[in-house]
């Protein structure tokens, strides 16, 4: 039987990232991934992935390991949302300060880079090899590759293969394994608008566009070949607009005519895209705990989330970051401490992201377009403007900076509550400039105190 030092599953791009970080520490790494090498094809992933949304906790991992400045061409800075109304009129909202963005990448091109990056540093890459079972007492990874059957043995095994992940089926079948999944109601298809005739974007590059709709809902993030990849998010049945009632044509064409039309003159392709790319389900897995013997959940395969807040990427990158730093501090060979150092870090903060990203779903698909929301993010920013080290939006502490999400989270929830009494007064909308600012940010202090 062969023997491996690390075997990382999954060469996505929690996976890759995390296998550079590994080699860099002078370590024997190996990926095994069930998906054939498409780096010398033609192949694209379209109408399989939603556009990367890459943001601080992100850049920081990549920095860490000197691959920022050969991401960032890549990727197209987003400002803001630009909200579309139903008559196609667009209102911006500023995601933070003037200087502060998301940025849009396309997973498929941003994957194969990392990829590239991890056979450069001798990361073994083993394409093509489908787990087929894990042994974790034994350290054993059985593999089906191609016709042939193959086994070997590891020091240590680290599943980052995803929602559906082959190491975490094999944890679940030992006792006292919590697991919890949820698939939400709403599916996504990919679809695309082109760049213009004469080459250019067909609207604003640098936002999140938007089109909220209420119970469904169309976003659009640009490309740097002045495309724009949207996602159109429906529930799956049961409502007037779903999956299960567009059929046709005319289905798809009634819909973004009545519900999209600024966005539907802009897609040529539309009919033949709905038709051709796969609708997906959007699941939230929780499980604990992350560790068994020397083998290690990380990334979706550990707390998958619904892509509402933009942070699935992130906080994985934040997961290898922190993973790194573990190693650092304890070397090379203590697995075990590291291991179970490093759940119990992260298990709170990823808690709480998941609960984020399910509740601003609710958020971007009905809430952006309601001008008390407007309202809202207007005196928040005018109180972070005010008390810049008070006040801190809950965007802002989950984008911008690495507070732990736990920490932002609960933050973020003292801050909700007194924002809605401040958002109950009946003169609000002709008052709010008028607010005493200092007397919010009082409430902010005794809450916190509390």
């Amino acid at each position: 039987m062969e023997k491996n030092e690390i075997s990382i599953l999954g060469a996505g791009l929690i996976g890759s990232l995390l296998s550079i970080y590994l080699k860099k520490r002078g370590l024997d790494v190996s990926i095994f991934e069930k998906r054939l090498d498409n780096r010398n094809s033609q192949y694209k992933e379209e109408g399989r992935s939603i556009n990367m949304a890459l943001s601080d906790r992100g850049w920081r991992a990549l920095e860490k390991i000197g691959l920022k400045d050969k991401i960032m061409p890549l990727a197209i800075p987003m400002y803001g949302r630009r909200v579309h109304d139903e008559h196609g009129k667009t209102t911006f909202i500023p995601y933070g300060k003037d200087d502060q963005a998301i940025y849009s990448i396309s997973r498929g091109r941003f994957n194969r880079v990392l990829i590239d990056e991890a056979e450069k540093e001798g990361v073994k890459l083993n394409f093509g090899h489908r787990c087929d079972h894990v042994n974790i007492g034994k350290g054993e990874l059985h593999f089906t590759v191609g016709e042939e059957r193959s086994q070997l043995h590891s020091n240590v095994i680290i599943g980052a293969d995803g929602a559906y992940s082959s190491l975490r089926m094999a944890m679940q079948k030992q006792a006292r394994f919590n697991y919890k999944q949820e698939y939400i109601s709403h599916g996504y298809k990919e679809l695309t608008i082109p760049a213009t005739a004469e080459g250019e974007f067909a609207m604003d590059p640098n936002a999140l566009h938007i089109w909220p709709r209420g119970k469904f809902m169309l976003i659009a993030l640009p490309n740097p070949d002045k495309s724009f990849t949207c996602t159109l998010f429906l529930p799956f049945e049961g409502t007037k607009v779903c999956f299960d009632k567009i059929n046709d044509e005319v289905d798809i064409k009634s819909v973004f005519k009545t519900h999209f039309d600024d966005a539907y003159k802009l897609m040529p392709n539309l009919t033949e895209q709905y038709f051709n790319n796969p609708t997906s389900a959007l699941i939230n897995i929780e499980c604990f705990p992350w560790v068994q013997d020397r083998a290690l959940l990380i990334g979706d395969a550990s707390h998958a989330m619904v892509p509402f807040y933009g942070q699935g990427m992130n906080c994985g990158f934040e997961d290898c970051f922190i993973l790194d730093s573990l190693i650092d501090k304890f070397g090379t060979t203590a697995w075990d401490l590291i291991f179970a150092k490093f759940q119990k870090m992260r298990k709170p903060d990823t808690d709480a992201i998941c609960q984020l990203a399910m509740e601003n779903f609710v958020e971007m698909r009905d809430a952006v377009s309601d001008p008390k929301f407007l309202l809202r993010k207007k005196i928040e920013a005018k109180l972070h403007a005010l008390y810049p080290n008070d006040w801190v939006p809950l965007y802002t502490m989950v984008t911008f900076s690495d507070m732990p999400y736990s920490e932002a989270y609960a933050q973020g929830k003292l801050q909700e509550a007194i924002m809605d009494k401040v958002m109950s007064s009946p003169l609000i909308t002709q008052n709010w400039d008028k607010l005493d600012y200092g007397d919010i940010i009082d409430q902010m202090d005794a809450a916190k105190a509390v």
